[in-house]
């Protein structure tokens, strides 16, 4: 590894720092059953809704305030979707083919931990909430399921329906006959989920936790997903569709038309050992919607994948977090297609992992043949450019200079080795972000890890140990081993290049990474445990192809053919640079010659005096340098 080599990898480690911080079964008919209610206490009577308090809340809708709550269900081979009767609303989605870490039924919402409701206002200003009221669930074969209240004079209307080997929930939502009741301001939505804790490590369940959006224009943003802050987002504009993201889950709502606006909020309690986050979503429909039959929606329920989410609506897939920008682009473009060829031939992920090293390697070869030659090219040269250190001890800009020369003379490039390794950040970005979200990892066994989406715990610590914790990651561990030895080789291979604190850094950069990485999904640095391998390898091979003999002899050659050829290009830019520089820093020294003098002169006094007055020699003086200039 020499100078620029070096550089090259301390540049994309420090990005990565910075980068830090800143993946069908018959439906049966809906069942219905009474609600189950909490025991009242011996002796207790159930107390009776307060009939003239409720005619004094909800006005005409008060008859539709009493009641018994049931529960009704639809299900596909993908999800159980329970339905409450008081307010004709989803209370619980299981998704029927996924478990927690603790291999326990995944709910992702329940009775406890979310609420959705509606509230509209009345033209005589009465808030009402679907919630206060009862509905009649009344089953529309074995995909749908209808709940009618009768109120006002008219009826509210809420149809639900699950086709099969689906994860999407129709829902219509119509005021039939309320024209003259429903006040003409939007009706509003809002979803509030408190997320528990389905994954192994509770900070990176919670930091991949948000709330998406996407607008009517076709922008997409988010709330921060690591903050332990609050978090609020108001958007004054219209809005496609929201999600809550459960880190490798999903619940989201999508409008047929859009919604007015909207208002996103999140908060996390630290103390909270039942939930990690609680999100907050609040969704305008306008008001003719729902009196016009045009209030349509789907709710989204199922895993965070990006092959299912990109066919439910346009920006949907950007639930899939694969970075931002370029590394977006490489994971969305290359990785994922990849990935999912591999996935149709080999069952093992770690062997998928494995493979799409390879591949990388493969395309990325070249690339790397060019840092190798970079690298053989200056070994060779490492004897002309000791003799102009020595030549030029203490002159720094001059040594610069006859480097150049050298370089220029000899067809060298001394950024050749560090541009191909700065190339390959896209690459090392994309992994950085795709295999901590890829779904497709999660709970998938390889070797000793028991969890490709999460670190594998084989070596666990009786203690904790400041940032690294109470365990060490052995597949972050043997990375680090082999990252040393891939820079022990380099550095043995040419230990004249790679001197000083070049040389600490190079080994210093792989023990701040086990750090760092301990945490990280056992997929990922599988994945950098198998490149430094493969590196290993491309080293080992390429030196084969590489011979200092025939790369002197292309030296002394290129070396004949530019005798008298000038500089051009970027060579010539830089040389131009350095002789300015030159140049201006021997005037700075030669003023600073000029300035002493002058002050020396100045100190002048006459013989015997001690008077402070300027001599009458040193305009003569002055005169005489002048001349000597």
């Amino acid at each position: 590894m020499d100078r620029n080599s070096a550089i090259g990898i301390f540049l994309m480690a420090a990005l990565l720092l910075i980068y830090l911080q800143f993946a069908p079964k018959p439906k049966p008919e809906p069942a219905l059953q009474p609600a189950k209610t909490a025991a009242a206490a011996p002796g207790a009577t159930p107390a009776a809704p307060d009939s003239a308090a409720l005619a004094q809340q909800l006005g005409s809708f008060a008859a539709a305030a009493q009641g018994t709550a049931q529960t009704a269900q639809l299900q596909n081979e993908n999800l159980t979707i329970t339905f409450s009767s008081k307010g004709g609303r989803i209370e619980a989605v299981r998704l029927n083919k996924y478990k927690t870490f603790r291999g326990q039924p995944l709910d992702l919402l329940d009775a406890q931990s979310a609420q959705l409701d509606t509230r509209f206002r009345t033209t005589d200003g009465r808030q009402i909430k679907l919630s206060d009221l009862y509905f009649r669930p009344e089953p529309q074969g074995s995909n749908e399921l209808r709940f009618v209240a009768d109120v006002a004079g008219g009826q509210i209307e809420q149809l639900y329906s699950l086709p099969a080997n689906s994860f999407e929930v129709g829902y219509k939502l119509r005021f039939n006959g309320l024209t003259a009741t429903l006040a003409q301001e939007p009706v509003t939505f809002t979803f509030l989920d408190r997320v528990r804790q389905t994954e192994q490590v509770a900070k990176q369940n919670r930091n991949h936790t948000t709330i998406n959006h996407y607008l009517a224009s076709g922008d997409h943003a988010a709330l921060t997903e690591a903050s332990e802050n609050p978090e609020e987002i108001k958007i004054t504009e219209p809005v496609k569709w929201a999600a809550h993201k459960h880190d490798f889950f999903v619940a989201g709502i999508i409008a047929d038309n859009q919604f007015s606006n909207g208002q996103f909020n999140s908060s996390v309690n630290l103390e909270d050992t039942t939930y990690l986050k609680t999100l907050s979503s609040t969704l305008s429909i306008p008001a003719a919607d729902v009196q016009q039959g045009k209030a349509n929606f789907r709710f989204y329920f199922g895993p965070n994948a990006y092959n299912i989410l990109k066919e439910v609506t346009p920006g949907f897939d950007r639930n899939v977090y694969l970075g931002w920008g370029l590394f977006r682009w490489v994971n969305q473009f290359v990785i994922l297609p990849v990935f999912h060829v591999l996935e149709k031939f080999v069952s093992s992920y770690g062997i998928i992992i494995a493979l799409l090293v390879v591949l990388i390697k493969l395309v990325t070869w070249p690339l790397t043949y060019k840092t190798y030659e970079s690298q053989a090219r200056m070994k060779v040269l490492k004897p002309e450019l000791d003799a102009i250190k020595e030549k030029y001890p203490d002159d720094q800009m001059k040594q610069q200079q006859e480097q150049m020369k050298l370089y220029q003379t000899m067809g060298v490039s001394p950024l050749s080795g560090c541009v191909p390794t700065l190339l390959t950040i896209p690459i090392l970005f994309a992994m950085f972000q795709f295999f901590p979200n890829a779904i497709e990892l999660r709970q998938e066994h390889f070797l000793w890890a028991k969890d490709l989406s999460t670190y594998d715990d084989l070596i666990k610590l009786p203690f904790n140990v400041p940032f690294l914790g109470n365990h060490i990651s052995l597949f972050t561990l043997l990375m680090t081993i082999s990252t040393l030895a891939m820079t022990y080789q380099s550095n043995q291979a040419n230990p004249a290049a790679m001197q000083g604190p070049m040389k600490f850094y190079s080994y210093l950069m792989p023990l701040v990474f086990f750090f760092v990485l301990n945490d990280f999904a056992a997929g990922l640095t599988w994945y950098y445990l198998v490149s430094n391998l493969v590196t290993l390898g491309q080293q080992a091979l390429t030196r084969r192809f590489v011979d200092d003999t025939k790369v002197r002899a292309k030296l002394e050659a290129n070396k004949v053919k530019n005798k008298d050829k000038k500089p051009s290009g970027l060579g010539a830019r830089l040389a131009d640079a350095m002789k300015a520089a030159q140049e201006k820093e021997a005037q700075t020294r030669q003023a600073g010659r000029n300035t002493a003098a002058d002050d020396t002169d100045d100190s002048d006094t006459e013989p015997g005096t001690g008077a402070s007055d300027i001599s009458p020699k040193r305009p003569a003086k002055r005169a005489a340098r002048n001349s000597e200039q």
